[in-house]
């Protein structure tokens, strides 16, 4: 994927913009919402969101296994949640959650940005690896899943409050 490139998934939730806000920015929890993070934890002593905050995360698709470095650049309960992932120093993605109320609860979309050209060694891994031939595609579909998820379990949860 090269520099400028955008992908974006969206779903309507029954649920509070800040309740929804708490569950995302909680990235321990991100491995029960995505079907590619495993899990994440926060680095240098940090608990909890906040911007400047760095966190590690463990993930996983097909036969790849690799982890990541981020850095919290939004942090705005019940309104925006949102990292960059490194690679070598660079800036390489932006994450990002946004949340917009409803009559009916919460509109969240999540999105990823693309920062820097990923290196050809990431399309290999992608197709071989992971058995992906267009990576954006699988990326929003994964968006849409982690959302289907995270609507569930907050539904269930009765995480309106």
């Amino acid at each position: 994927m090269n520099k400028g490139t955008i992908g974006k998934a969206t779903t309507s939730i029954d649920a509070s913009p800040e309740a929804l806000y708490d569950l995302v920015s909680d990235v321990r929890r991100m491995g029960e919402w995505s079907p590619e993070c495993q899990r994440c934890v926060w680095l240098d002593d940090v608990t909890g969101p906040a911007v400047g905050a760095r966190f590690k995360g463990s993930n996983a698709h097909g036969i790849a296994r690799w982890s990541t470095k981020s850095k919290v650049v939004a942090a705005e309960p019940g309104r925006e949640f949102a990292f960059v992932i490194g690679h070598l120093g660079r800036d390489m993605t932006k994450w990002s959650y946004r949340f917009e109320p409803t009559t009916n609860g919460t509109v969240v979309t999540e999105t990823f940005e693309m920062l820097a050209d990923m290196p050809w060694y990431f399309a290999l891994s992608d197709r071989f690896l992971m058995g992906v031939k267009d990576r954006q595609a699988d990326l929003e579909k994964n968006m849409a899943e982690t959302l289907q998820r995270l609507k569930s379990a907050s539904e269930r949860r009765g995480a309106s409050t």
